[in-house]
């Protein structure tokens, strides 16, 4: 996958898998995985190790792992849950809610 419809700082809700229902926004997403990362959700517990030169503490610390992005979707800030369609003007591509057609803000 080269693109994908859900960017950064997007609000997603997830539909499948043990966090279903959650909703949280989009940390970051990889195109060429098909995968993003959604806040508090898939949160996973991971072995630290103290470095001696920094000042970082050992430990278990928790983070998010990736979600497949075909189990989110995108949440519309006008209509709720929807599926994104694009509109092209000339040169530019946009991102379109297909429910109610408002335009969603695009990536930076």
């Amino acid at each position: 996958m080269s693109s994908l419809s859900i960017h950064r700082n997007d609000t997603v809700k997830v539909l499948t898998g043990a966090d279903r229902g959650k909703t949280g926004r989009v940390l970051r997403a990889f195109p060429d995985k098909g995968t993003v990362l959604v806040e508090h959700v898939r949160v996973v517990k991971k072995t630290v190790s103290s470095k001696s030169g920094q000042r970082t503490k050992g430990g278990i610390a928790e983070q998010e792992s990736p979600i497949n992005v075909s189990n989110v979707a995108l949440v519309c800030p006008t209509c709720g849950v929807a599926r994104v369609g694009f509109k092209t003007e000339g040169t530019t591509r946009q991102r379109v809610c297909k429910k109610c057609g408002t335009e969603l803000p695009t990536k930076k």
